[in-house]
């Protein structure tokens, strides 16, 4: 048997959050949801079934939605306010600014389907400046787990922390990367493959694919350290300066702008602590077209393959080192 025949099973990372959101709504009678007419796409059918009383829909009005989550949040109870990233942060920013990170409301923001995943709706549905736009406010953590074990730990520990976070979750099936039971750490990237050539840095759906394109450069003898760094803010800065450190080059892939997001999140400490050779691969500062997320991932050059060849092209950036064919 082999990937080829048996290809990993892909998971929906909505279907571990509504899970573990309906685990902690039987655990615990504050648990409420918020959502902007998206009982569908945020998967909340089976925790409106179970306690229709406490789940808020406000229709298509985002910024009331924020607003509404803060005003239960002030009430004692534990919102988790969902709506599709591009609305929840673009339409909604100044309440998430105001409502929530200045105010430090205890709710829980989960940008359902971001990056591409909405991908043939084209770039009115495309969120790929949540990160820029969320990374920048105090008291937020931002958060992008990069599969479903680590989208259940991930909403487990927002339950149990005091304080506004931004949940990331995409719609996009991905494999499972993480062990059962893995436990969420904020601000503490996971080390998914060692080597000391260079390192792949990703985080939500692209974590998969530096792990192909690691396996790619293993059979040319290429040994890629791979960083799953689902904390964008705060952001692993000892795992950073420990990769420079040992491989000497950072290469970074994301489902966002390559304006603003981990990749300029990772850099600014490498500037500033550790310099090295990096390229931040990402949307290139333009309007993504329309088409799968699939499609616009490989177009903008981050297919296993193109990762691979992007990281023998940093590999001869470093000092001493000849130009790999």
């Amino acid at each position: 048997m082999n990937a080829v025949t048996n290809p990993p099973k892909l998971h929906d990372c909505r279907d571990a959050f509504v899970a573990m959101l309906e685990r902690l709504g039987a655990e615990n009678p504050r648990v409420v949801a918020v959502c902007n007419d998206s009982v569908g796409s945020s998967k909340l059918g089976g925790f409106k079934a179970r306690w229709p009383e406490r789940l808020v829909n406000v229709g298509i009005a985002e910024q009331n939605m924020v607003g509404v989550g803060a005003g239960l949040a002030n009430g004692g109870l534990l919102p988790f306010v969902c709506a599709a990233s591009c609305f929840l942060t673009g339409r909604s920013l100044e309440q998430v600014k105001a409502d929530i990170a200045y105010s430090n409301a205890n709710v829980k923001l989960v940008g359902i389907s971001s990056g591409m995943a909405y991908g043939e709706l084209g770039p009115t549905h495309h969120s790929i400046e949540d990160f820029a736009w969320t990374r920048v406010l105090p008291n937020l953590p931002v958060i992008a787990p990069c599969d479903s074990v680590e989208t259940a730990a991930a909403v487990e520990w927002a339950a149990g922390f005091e304080g506004p976070v931004f949940l990331r979750l995409s719609r996009v099936g991905v494999p499972d990367l993480l062990p059962a039971g893995h436990k969420f750490v904020p601000g503490k990237a996971n080390l998914l493959r060692n080597g000391d050539d260079v390192t792949l840095i990703a985080n939500g759906t692209l974590t998969h694919r530096m792990m192909k394109a690691a396996d790619l450069l293993a059979a040319e003898g290429i040994e890629a350290r791979v960083l799953n760094m689902a904390t964008v803010r705060p952001i692993d800065t000892e795992a950073i300066i420990a990769a420079v450190r040992d491989t000497g080059a950072i290469l970074t892939a994301e489902e966002h702008s390559v304006y603003g997001g981990l990749g300029s999140a990772i850099a600014e400490v490498v500037v500033a602590e550790a310099p090295a050779p990096m390229k931040i691969l990402g949307v290139p500062g333009i309007f993504a077209p329309t088409g799968s997320a699939e499609f616009l991932l490989d177009e903008f050059g981050m297919s296993p393959a193109a990762v691979a060849q992007a990281a023998k092209d940093l590999i001869a950036r470093k000092p001493g080192r000849a130009p790999t064919p």
